[in-house]
């Protein structure tokens, strides 16, 4: 009999906490669910390991992956993800900032036919190092990927299960689940102002680099969610562009050359004519081995399958 619902909690660095958000989502959940907790350890270099064989052996619905170093988040909710049996997914932190109680509303949600439920930390236990950086991302992220969200980076959030079956995460593409879900055809996204606790235990992990990854992921995912399959309309249109600019210079430098009779030697469009048809050369030659090493990926992809009737 499948599971009903499948939590995964990456961790790292917090063996205080781990016996505490065992518990709390037992009370949460247990008397409504049938569970699963995998807790995927992202090389801690703490007890949180020895804490999680621990549980582990005490109750049998708790699953263990322990990392050989620190991979990150993304990958570790990737492993999580890899190893659900439930038909709904949820994910959240290990900090005890993230309430369990806020676990039965989401999946209900999904139930009601949602294929995400994202939380937003509507009110917010962190410094203003965090949350000032943390919305003006938001914002950007918003606009960018065309998705309501008010909170992309909350932790907590509540998937059906062919959701995650359809995405790979990556790199810091936790963020971004939310567009990588929309690009597969799972466009009912919505979200749900949840609790947001005070850190007990430890110190954050953040740090302002997360930000500055977190941008460029952002460009490298809207460029693959556009481009990947047709590389040819970013790279040929800009080739395109410069050759003709290109051509136009330097048909009016050879004017005047040829008709007026003007030196042309000292002339800086010259050489900017010279530079843009070969940028524009190198451009629309990446955009055509950019098809053609896609065209083999092309091929072998396969549509996903919503309903046959």
């Amino acid at each position: 009999m499948q599971l009903d619902v499948s939590i995964v909690i990456p961790v790292y660095n917090e063996e205080e906490s781990l016996p505490e958000l065992e518990n709390e989502i037992a009370k949460a959940i247990g008397d409504i669910f049938s569970y699963e907790i995998i807790f995927v350890d992202d090389g801690s270099s703490d007890t949180s390991w020895a804490v999680i064989q621990a549980l582990s052996k005490e109750k049998k619905h708790i699953y263990g992956v322990s990392f050989s170093h620190n991979y990150g988040k993304s990958m570790a909710l990737q492993a999580g993800f890899e190893r659900v049996s439930g038909r709904y997914v949820v994910t959240m932190d290990s900090d005890l900032q993230d309430d369990p109680n806020e676990i039965p509303e989401m999946i209900q949600l999904l139930k009601d036919g949602y294929d995400l439920v994202s939380g937003w930390k509507k009110e917010r236990h962190d410094p203003i190092s965090k949350t000032i950086p943390s919305k003006f991302f938001n914002f950007v992220t918003r606009k960018v990927a065309g998705i309501d969200l008010h909170d992309f980076n909350c932790g907590l959030k509540a998937y059906r299960a062919e959701v995650i079956e359809n995405i790979y995460v990556y790199g810091e593409l936790h963020r971004y689940i939310p567009m990588l879900a929309k690009k597969e055809g799972f466009t009912r996204i919505t979200e749900k102002v949840v609790k947001h606790h005070p850190r007990k235990y430890g110190k954050t992990k953040f740090g302002l680099s997360r930000f500055m990854n977190g941008f460029l992921d952002l460009v490298t995912i809207s460029f693959v969610q556009k481009y990947l399959q047709r590389p040819m309309h970013f790279f040929g249109t800009i080739g395109v562009l410069f050759i003709l600019i290109g051509s136009g210079i330097n048909l009016y430098i050879a004017y005047i050359k040829l008709v007026l009779g003007q030196g042309i030697g000292d002339r800086p469009l010259l050489f900017l004519g010279i530079l843009l048809l070969v940028l524009g050369v190198q451009l629309f030659s990446t955009g055509l081995l950019g098809e053609m090493i896609n065209k083999n990926n092309i091929e072998t992809q396969k549509p996903r399958i919503r309903e046959e009737v």
